[in-house]
């Protein structure tokens, strides 16, 4: 047992000081969680009430599914049958998340021109070395 005054008093500051540490800790834990509250709900308010589809290539446009192609600003130019944003949406998302239950890193998008030319999108993950053609 502690009975030295000096020893107490310098086991109380170091106490004291823990307790600041432990509560500077909690309070910068704290700014990080409402920071990324706001940033969840900045693009939450950022999302579009139609629901476009964005670009898994470039990550900044919004998709356009028209005339039985696929297009985006980034200069993505893929000839479908019967595409709607709709089944398209439903594609990206199914493919996604079927990689993600055997890979947890993020995919990659590509446009590739096959043996026909014909423009393709193709998912593939360096990571698992898995790849997909979607369109």
């Amino acid at each position: 047992m502690l009975e030295d005054p000096d020893e107490l008093a310098v086991l109380e500051e170091i106490q004291r000081e823990l307790i600041l540490q432990e509560q500077s800790v909690i309070e910068e834990y704290e700014r990080s969680l409402q920071f990324d509250e706001e940033c969840l709900n900045a693009m939450l308010d950022g999302l579009d009430a139609s629901d476009k589809v964005i670009c898994p290539v470039c990550r900044k446009n919004n998709l356009t599914v028209r005339n039985h192609l696929v297009l985006c600003q980034c200069g993505l130019y893929i000839s479908t049958q019967g595409m709607t944003e709709g089944k398209l949406r439903s594609l990206l998302e199914n493919t996604v998340t079927e990689h993600s239950h055997r890979c947890f890193h993020n995919p990659e998008f590509t446009v590739t021109s096959g043996m026909e030319e014909e423009a393709s999108l193709l998912m593939s993950c360096p990571v698992c070395d898995s790849w997909t053609i979607l369109l």
